[in-house]
Order: structure tokens, then C-alpha cells, then sequence
């Protein structure tokens, strides 16, 4: 993974789960430039500049806060590319916001990228360390 760029974490659900699998790797200071923490809205306002309006409106488990995420992390950082990871591990949820329902964004590179992915009920350590997985692929994927 050394392409000269710099990446960015912003995450919820997983609590840090993608920049601990970042920075397990030895040498990952020259790749990985910050991670976000995010857990409550009020973090994701403060420190991400996620707007207040589309908490409200879309709810923190959506599309529209997740490339917010992205695009706060980047424009927060020096990185050249963020992912974002907002979803509900469990356990519980709601007929409108499942369990397993889990929502990243990609953002750098000239790109950005959203989706939903339902995991499931699997748990809340299965929901989390699958969100973990698929956030390190999208990765992956966008530096190509």
C-alpha cells in the first residue's frame, strides 16, 4: 500500500477497528495520516463538520452523514483519501435502522463513493468486525 498517499479514517460503529488494522501493520506511519473516532453526533458535527441538518433529517446511520464523514476527515487531514464507516453493531435497532445496517463512504482521489451494506443481525462483534473488512476493501479498491 505505498502509493504515496495518505490515508484518513472516520468511523462510528466500529470505534477505531479500521485504523487499529491500518496501523498493526509495521511502517503504516507513512500511509496512515489520522483516524476520527466518532461515536456521537456531537463528534461527528465537531469534528468532522457533519451538519446538524442532515443528522436531523437522514439520521446518523445514513449515506448522506457517512460521505460528510469522509469528506470532514479529509478536509481535517492532510490525507488524500478517507473512508467512513456509521451503522448499528447491535445489539438492537429499528424496523426503519436494522441491526447490521452499516453505511461508508470513500472520498479523495477525485472519487467518492457511498453504499449501505446489510449485514444483519450477526452480533455486534460479527457487524463490527465485518464493517471493519469490507471499510479495508473499499480501501483497497479506490487506491487500486
Amino acid at each position: 500500500m505505498s502509493h504515496g498517499l495518505m490515508i484518513a479514517t472516520a468511523e462510528s460503529c466500529t470505534g477505531g477497528m479500521v485504523a487499529a488494522a491500518l496501523t498493526d501493520i509495521a511502517g503504516s506511519s507513512a500511509v496512515v495520516e489520522r483516524g476520527f473516532v466518532t461515536y456521537s453526533n456531537a463528534a461527528k458535527i465537531d469534528l468532522l463538520g457533519v451538519k446538524e441538518t442532515t443528522l436531523e433529517t437522514y439520521g446518523a446511520v445514513s449515506e448522506e452523514v457517512a460521505i460528510e464523514m469522509a469528506t470532514g476527515a479529509l478536509e481535517n487531514s492532510v490525507a488524500d483519501l478517507a473512508v467512513s464507516i456509521t451503522g448499528i453493531a447491535g445489539p438492537g435497532g429499528s424496523e426503519h435502522k436494522p441491526e447490521g445496517r452499516v453505511c461508508f463512504a470513500i472520498a479523495g482521489l477525485d472519487a467518492s463513493e457511498v453504499e449501505t451494506i446489510e449485514f444483519g443481525a450477526l452480533g455486534r462483534a460479527n457487524v463490527r468486525a465485518t464493517a471493519r473488512d469490507h471499510a479495508l476493501r473499499l480501501l483497497l479498491k479506490a487506491i487500486g
